[in-house]
């Protein structure tokens, strides 16, 4: 019952000095900092965290999925990441599946074997330990807590276990049956039962033996190729096996004395800085947080911030983006003067429909290196299909795609789709010839809301001097557009005022108020670590040792920060 998910309780941010964890599940930041107690850095932890999400929460991700990351270097203050993003199929062009009969209008349902794209998870971990890691420990070390956790077993966390039932009730309903790996006894478990799952296990130990080709070759791509072709699919073993994570450079705004980085497309952080660039042509402060005229502005910013991201934003492979023009501050400012204070604007042109589960997590190590990380399976388990003894589900992320023919991200063979998950890191605006010194990783994961996500706590705390604790346990806004009505629905979450959801219904806005229980997980699950508190405006920087670290963990989701 969404009576039992209630907000009652408050957190303090948590404060430490030598390395900080955060993710939505205690367990996996506990795996993540055991990492970091044993010598790894930033990057091993996040991928011993990744992992052991897989384990206790494979309703959000998986080794299935998708993964990008972006990390920071202490030493150097370079920030590079990785593309986990996995391609379409070869033979998955436009006119094969016109041939079987889909259309723009008529596409593959969501949870289609046809919308199954090379999981890019794996890799992305192998080179992440690769490029990043610290070289103390091994894979198979920075692997061995999550399988461990899958072979012993584990109790199922409260919200992940509402999702996971709900997931596999939409699942049913579309005529589909999740492997059993994943249940018990043919059902989801409930909280608090104890989940074990011996053949999640067994890949990741094989991950962690031979690395990639344990994923990509042999045994269980195998099983992958049997289980999609069985279901209709068409991924090959050379689309597996041919499958590599990319290095990127990312992209970056700067913001009243800040920089907030984000991946570059085919992945949507372009979103992020796009509103942020919006969203600084007007005195957010003076109007208060969550007042009438912020959301109101925060709402108009959104419509205008995603419909350019989705009309440009594609595989940059297939696609020319034009990053430099949509980045420079003049476009923004003029997008900006479309908005009035007093009215909704009438048209903005809409994009795609989409699923959100997703889990974010970042650390920072004693060494002043952060990883901020970001693993999803997409819409729930999937397409639900589980190749037969590996313990994961396959994610349908290419129900992304358009099959409209001259769409940016139309489908084609060896494409890789929208993708709507994004981590993100945060540093001052060094001068060119210093290192930008890092101020936080921080994200929210849930589809489209990732960007207005990252740009509402970042706000929290840059324009209302909350800690990151505040910042996530604010009450926030998620702007989507419906299909079905074509119309843009700004859903307000329980602790918005009811006299500013009706000022803004005054305004044309379609509201959505209050949004109470378990449907507050549209607002997503977000995890931030603070370098120092230079969010707080009571403190004279001058005077504070930037070296503590402060965490925050969204309560909307069952996770917590832990550090030493």
């Amino acid at each position: 019952m969404d009576a039992d998910l209630t907000f009652s309780s408050r957190r303090s941010p948590v404060v430490c000095l030598h390395g900080c964890a955060a993710s939505s599940q205690p367990l996996a930041s506990s795996v993540g900092l055991d990492i970091l107690k044993r010598g790894g850095n930033a990057a091993d932890a996040a991928v011993a965290i990744a992992a052991a999400l897989a384990v206790t929460e494979p309703c959000s991700t998986g080794p299935g999925g998708d993964a990008f990351c972006l990390f920071y270097n202490g030493d150097t203050g370079e920030i590079r990441g990785l593309n986990g993003s996995g391609r379409s199929p070869k033979a998955q062009t436009l006119d094969f599946l016109e041939g079987r009969g889909y259309t723009a209008e008529a596409p593959p349902p969501p949870f289609d074997a046809l919308n199954i794209t090379v999981p890019g998870a794996p890799a992305c971990w192998c080179d992440a330990i690769q490029l990043f890691g610290s070289h103390k420990l091994s894979l198979q070390e920075v692997l061995s807590g999550a399988a461990e956790l899958a072979e012993v077993g584990f109790p199922v966390a409260e919200v992940t276990a509402h999702h996971w039932a709900n997931w596999v009730a939409a699942l049913r309903d579309a005529g589909k049956e999740l492997g059993g790996d994943l249940l018990i006894d043919g059902r989801a478990p409930k909280c608090g039962q104890v989940f074990r799952n011996p053949a999640l296990a067994r890949t990741l130990k094989e991950l962690g033996e031979r690395g990639k080709p344990a994923f990509y070759q042999g045994r269980v791509a195998q099983a992958i190729v049997d289980v999609i072709n069985r279901n209709g699919g068409v991924v090959t073993l050379d689309d597996l096996s041919s499958h590599d994570s990319e290095v990127i450079t990312p992209i970056s705004t700067e913001y009243k004395g800040v920089r907030l980085w984000e991946p570059p497309p085919n992945s949507q952080g372009l979103a992020a800085l796009l509103l942020l660039n919006i969203l600084e042509n007007f005195p957010l402060k003076a109007v208060g947080h969550n007042s009438s005229d912020y959301i109101h502005v925060l709402v108009e910013a959104v419509r205008l911030a995603v419909t350019d991201a989705l009309r440009y934003l594609g595989d940059p492979d297939h696609v020319t983006i034009p990053l430099e023009t949509l980045l420079d501050k003049s476009y923004s400012n003029q997008r900006a003067q479309r908005i009035s204070m007093d009215r909704a604007m009438e048209e903005v042109e809409p994009g795609l429909t989409t699923g959100s589960d997703t889990v974010y997590f970042c650390v920072i190590d004693s060494q002043g290196n952060a990883c901020s990380f970001v693993n999803s399976t997409y819409m729930g388990f999937g397409s639900g299909l589980v190749p037969k003894d590996c313990g994961f589900s396959l994610q349908n992320r290419g129900a992304s795609f358009s099959l409209r023919r001259n769409h940016v991200n139309c489908v084609a063979g060896g494409k890789r789709p929208y993708h709507t998950i994004i981590p993100a890191l945060l540093t001052d605006t060094a001068a060119k010839s210093q290192k930008p010194r890092l101020l936080a990783a921080l994200g929210v994961m849930g589809a489209f809301m990732q960007p207005q996500g990252h740009v509402q706590v970042l706000l929290n705390m840059l324009e209302f001097g909350m800690n990151p604790q505040q910042a996530l346990d604010a009450p926030r806004v998620y702007v989507q557009y419906d299909h079905k009505t074509d119309q843009w629905l700004v859903n307000l979450e329980e602790g918005v005022d009811q006299e500013v959801a009706e000022e803004l219904r005054r305004r044309g806005h379609k509201v959505n108020w209050p949004i109470t229980g378990h449907k507050r997980s549209q607002f997503g699950r977000g995890q931030i670590i603070t370098v120092g508190d230079w969010w707080n405006p009571s403190v004279n920087q001058a005077d504070h040792p930037s070296g503590v670290l402060w965490a925050g963990s969204d309560p909307r989701g069952d996770g917590c920060a832990q550090g030493y």
